[in-house]
């Protein structure tokens, strides 16, 4: 089971890594870390495991974080309208977005960096991914709001950017032209 132990912090140079592809089909070895990852996840958003193994909440999960430099990435969430997201991804790459921005009016965080950052973080407000899923499948997502949030901060951990290097630099809660808060 992984624990917050496992999950590397700011400064570690894995955080800073471009991740290598996935050959395709997966190893044995690459699904299980998948779905260990989701099962992170699922523990994280559980108040008594959470509790338990002192696990900090989290919707998304990158093997960067890991220190594993390989492009796989694990999401689990319910959007604010109730829409459930569970996936391990495999090579996600967004192949299209918006140009309408959009960022989380509350700031995001990160499993990986232990200190508040305060500012708005702009992203695209929608975006489709194309991925293959921890079976093998070709999955491709049209996500918008939060859900499109959530990927893109996952696929910038592949690519070895942090949330906070899209935050304005001279005014955190800067809000960008054409870009709409996510309550």
């Amino acid at each position: 089971m992984l624990t917050m132990k496992d999950i590397v912090r700011e400064g570690h140079a894995s955080l800073r890594t471009v991740a290598e592809d996935v050959s395709l089909p997966p190893t044995d070895e690459e699904k299980t870390l998948l779905q260990d990852m989701l099962e992170f996840l699922k523990n994280s958003q559980d108040d008594n495991i959470a509790c338990e193994y002192d696990l900090r909440p989290g919707v998304g999960l990158a093997a960067p974080q890991l220190g594993i430099n390989k492009r796989m990435a694990a999401v689990h969430f319910e959007d604010f309208k109730g829409k459930h997201y569970s996936y391990g991804l495999i090579n996600p790459r967004i192949v299209s977005h918006s140009v309408e921005k959009a960022y989380l009016s509350g700031g995001e965080g990160c499993l990986s960096v232990d200190r508040n950052v305060e500012g708005y973080v702009p992203r695209y407000a929608r975006i489709t991914v194309k991925a293959t899923d921890i079976d093998g499948n070709d999955l491709k997502l049209r996500l918008r709001d939060y859900a499109a949030i959530v990927f893109q901060h996952e696929i910038d951990h592949l690519n070895g950017v942090m949330f906070y290097d899209h935050i304005h630099n001279d005014n955190p809660f800067h809000i960008p032209e054409n870009a709409k808060a996510i309550e």
